[in-house]
C-alpha cells in the first residue's frame, strides 16, 4: 500500500494571500473543501498565523455545524463555543491511535485542531489511515473482532476515580441524561452512591460514507487495561476489579479480550502513523472516520485546541 500523508496548504500553495485573513477568503471561495478533505483525509493549514481571537471564523467556515462534547471520555475543558481543550493527558506519556467517540452512537465527521502554543519538544498529533490500520492487523486479529465490542463506563456522581456523569453529558438532570442514552441503545443503572454505569456493544470496523472503504473504528485498546502498559494495568487490578474501573471493554458477548491483541492494535496504529507537528498557528482538519488520530509526548506548554462537526 502506497504511503498516505496529509495535505499540507500555506499560502502560496494555496494561492492564498498570507495571514488569518488570507486563509479566511480562501476558504470562503473553496467550493470544493469537502471533496478535498474526503480526497486526502486529513489537512493542514500552516504559515497563516491563526491566533485564538480569529479562530472562530476560520471554524465556521471548517466546521459549519460544531458539536459538543457529549458522552465523551476524554479529560478535557471547555473554552468557548464548542471548543475545547485537545486533551489533559499526562504530557509524559503517548496517546494511541483512534476515531474521536467511535465508542458511542453517533460520532463526528469532521475534527479540527488548532495550535494555540507549541510544544518545547515532541508532542506532534500523529494520524493514521485506518484502512491501513486494518490491514495491519493479523486476520486471527480481525476475525476475533469481527462481533463487535461491548464498553463499560463507571461515571461517578461528583466525587470519585475518573471523570463524573455531569461533565461527561454537560448537564446535570438526570433525565436528560436517560433521554440521551435511551436514544443511543446503550444498557445503564444509576448507582446508590449517585453514580452512573453504562454499557454500549459497536462495531469494530466501519465503512466510510463516501468511499465505502473498510477502516477499523473502535477504541478497545484504549478502554482495555493492558493499553495502558503492564505497570499500570496490574496497578489498577489491585485496586479495583476490572467491572469498576472508569471505563473497560470486552468483546459483544462479554468474554475477555486478550492482552497480546489490545498491544497488537496499539502498537501497529501507531507504527503506521504519521506525525504532524504543531507550529504555532497551524490547523489540522482531519475525516473522523478516515483517519485516526493520537498524540505523541511532549514538554512544555502545548496547547492545542479541538472542535468537532457532523
Amino acid at each position: 500500500m502506497e504511503h498516505w500523508a496529509p495535505l499540507e496548504l500555506d499560502p502560496a500553495s494555496a494561492g492564498a494571500g498570507a495571514g488569518p485573513r488570507g486563509l479566511v477568503e480562501h476558504l470562503r471561495a473553496s467550493d470544493d473543501l469537502g471533496d478535498l478533505l474526503v480526497k486526502h483525509k486529513a489537512l493542514v493549514f500552516r504559515g497563516f498565523h491563526v491566533t485564538q481571537e480569529e479562530l472562530g471564523e476560520v471554524m465556521d467556515l471548517l466546521l459549519p455545524n460544531r458539536l459538543a462534547y457529549v458522552h465523551g471520555n476524554s479529560p478535557r475543558t471547555k473554552v468557548g463555543n464548542n471548543v475545547y481543550t485537545s486533551t489533559e493527558y499526562p504530557p509524559q506519556y503517548d496517546i494511541s491511535m483512534h476515531n474521536e467517540m467511535s465508542y458511542a452512537h453517533q460520532w463526528p465527521a469532521r475534527l479540527l485542531f488548532f495550535c494555540a502554543v507549541a510544544p518545547e519538544t515532541g508532542g506532534a498529533t500523529p494520524v493514521v489511515d485506518g484502512v491501513r490500520w486494518l490491514g495491519s492487523l493479523d486476520p486471527e486479529v480481525r476475525e476475533a473482532f469481527r462481533q463487535g465490542v461491548r464498553y463499560t463506563q463507571n461515571l461517578h456522581g461528583g466525587k470519585g476515580f475518573g471523570k463524573s456523569w455531569q461533565d461527561t453529558f454537560e448537564t446535570s438532570d438526570r433525565a436528560e441524561v436517560e433521554e440521551f442514552l435511551a436514544g443511543s441503545g446503550s444498557e445503564f443503572t444509576w448507582k446508590p452512591d449517585g453514580g452512573l454505569r453504562v454499557s454500549q456493544v459497536r462495531p469494530s470496523t466501519t465503512r466510510h460514507p463516501v468511499t465505502g472503504d473498510e477502516v477499523w473504528f473502535n477504541q478497545a485498546d484504549q478502554w482495555h487495561a493492558a493499553g495502558l502498559g503492564d505497570e499500570t494495568a496490574a496497578a489498577l487490578q489491585q485496586i479495583m476489579p476490572e467491572e469498576d474501573l472508569p471505563q473497560s471493554v470486552t468483546f459483544a458477548d462479554g468474554s475477555p479480550i486478550p492482552a497480546h491483541h489490545v498491544t497488537q492494535i496499539r502498537d501497529r496504529g501507531l507504527s503506521e502513523a504519521v506525525n504532524v507537528d504543531w507550529r504555532t498557528g497551524d490547523l489540522l482538519l482531519i475525516d473522523n472516520v478516515a483517519v485516526g488520530h493520537g498524540r505523541r509526548s511532549f514538554t512544555g506548554p502545548r496547547r492545542i485546541l479541538v472542535a468537532m462537526s457532523d
